[in-house]
């Protein structure tokens, strides 16, 4: 997918090696392309979530410290200070590279270099106290996801840059229409081609205010006939209703993507149901990963270590036991045995493993060097 929106065409190569790229294409021009090129992508859903969001946030930085130039020489890039009106004189002369932290690590933005000034540049961007947040990550995926109100904009640039900063309301703004239309511009793409075998849900959760709770993210990633992995869907919700799923999944349907082998997911009830209603034909595994932690916090603490080996051994199967029923079968047998050694010490417990005990085994179906994926959602989590 590409959506044109600030997108560079990549060089073609030659036998000489890839055509080097124009030293006239700017920071933030580069900066908009890998954007671009990651919603292009088919990387698994959290590291493509992170990478929009810390290079969002790069951008962000990076746009802002070359408007500041702009407004200091009184004329925009390329343009010549004696064919614009009240310029400055001095001319740009490259980048250095700047450091600002951030939850992610160290973000690198290129800080504009100037020389024959009459005065020197200093940006007002940063304030005195640089700290390490989330703020600026937060701020790009809110942009993307729902949308942002200008008093959002201006709360999360204090948070991360201090009450010294300095950021037009028009840059934020201009920034985060640009990914919100890259954004959207890709989950209205048609799914026609993606084929899957494994599709991935959960909600993963973001707080977008200060003193405000996590908001639910509804989010799809699967594993194409190919074994390659592809980010299928990501979209703001009220809840994790049944109905904000089946909209979802629905949506996802209208666009073409047509139903896999094997559904992963939690075993929220409304995430439940409205797989059994919009994916009628595709089998079901519960995430082993959330069902450990569920039966877990029904054990008290010092036994957790054991009962937490022992429930992990359920899913051992030997080799010499082929995918399919007989997987299934030794598996049931092995939650059996789990069920009466622990059922007097922890029956809360063994109630939470018994209850839809057959959606544990059913990656079991499948071929074996796909079972340590396909039991759980977990790259999904936040």
């Amino acid at each position: 997918m590409r959506t044109g929106v600030g997108s560079l065409s990549r060089p073609a190569k030659s036998e000489e090696g890839a055509t080097p790229v124009s030293k006239r294409i700017s920071p933030t021009e580069r900066l908009r392309a890998e954007v671009d090129q990651v919603f292009a992508g088919s990387g698994d859903l959290v590291e493509a979530v992170e990478q929009v969001a810390v290079l969002g946030a790069r951008l962000l930085l990076q746009s802002a410290l070359e408007a500041e130039v702009t407004a200091f020489l009184g004329r925009d890039r390329y343009a010549r200070a004696a064919s614009t009106e009240d310029a400055r004189p001095g001319m740009r002369n490259g980048y250095c590279a700047t450091t600002v932290k951030t939850t992610a690590g160290p973000v690198t933005v290129e800080r504009p270099k100037l020389r024959g000034t009459s005065e020197r540049f200093v940006s007002e961007l940063f304030g005195k106290h640089v700290t390490k947040t989330n703020a600026l990550e937060t701020l790009v995926i809110a942009s993307f996801v729902r949308g942002l109100s200008t008093r959002d904009v201006e709360t999360a640039l204090v948070e991360a840059l201090g009450e010294q900063a300095s950021v037009s309301r028009s840059t934020v703004s201009r920034i985060c229409d640009e990914l919100k239309e890259q954004f959207e511009a890709w989950s209205r793409r048609r799914l026609d081609d993606v084929r899957l075998d494994y599709l991935f849900l959960d909600g993963s959760h973001f707080r977008y205010h200060a003193n405000a709770g996590a908001e639910p993210v509804l989010a799809a990633w699967g594993i194409d006939t190919d074994g390659k992995p592809v980010f299928v869907g990501l979209a703001a919700a009220a809840g994790e209703s049944s109905d904000a799923w089946a909209d979802f999944l629905t949506d996802l349907g209208e666009r073409g993507l047509a139903c896999p082998l094997l559904v992963i997911s939690d075993g929220a009830a409304g995430l439940i149901a409205a797989v059994e209603t919009t994916m009628t034909v595709a089998l079901r595994q519960r995430c082993l990963i959330h069902r450990a932690r569920n039966l877990l916090a029904k054990v008290s603490t010092n036994a957790q270590a054991e009962v937490k080996a022992d429930y992990w051994a359920i899913f051992d199967v030997p080799e010499n036991i082929e995918p399919g029923l007989d997987a299934v079968r030794h598996v049931q047998a092995r939650i059996d045995a789990f069920a009466k050694r622990w059922r007097d010490s922890y029956p809360a417990a063994v109630r939470c493993l018994l209850d839809d005990r057959d959606s544990l085994t059913v990656y079991l179906r499948f071929p074996r060097e796909h079972w340590t994926r396909t039991r759980h959602s977990n790259f999904i989590e936040r």
